[in-house]
């Protein structure tokens, strides 16, 4: 069991540097925030919010079973 846990922690990891430049604007805008709800770790809060609005398109842009995308049978897009 105990590889698996550690097979687990090396998958994880990470490994992957990316850099975010601010404007002054921005900056303060983050400063604030962080103050605001009292975060400490900023690296955490920025990488959730990227991550999870990632998620959240591609939750949106999920294919459906029936899109209203216009084809040869329904030029209007419609289904009529």
């Amino acid at each position: 069991m105990k590889k698996r846990k550690v097979e687990k922690a090396i998958k994880l990891k990470r490994i992957f540097r990316g850099a975010i430049l601010f404007n002054e604007k921005e900056m303060q805008a983050i400063n604030h925030y962080c103050k605001k709800y009292k975060i400490t770790n900023r690296s955490k809060m920025m990488r959730e919010m990227i991550i999870g609005s990632i998620l959240k398109k591609f939750d949106e842009d999920y294919p459906t079973l029936f899109e209203n995308t216009p084809n040869l049978f329904n030029q209007n897009g419609n289904g009529k």
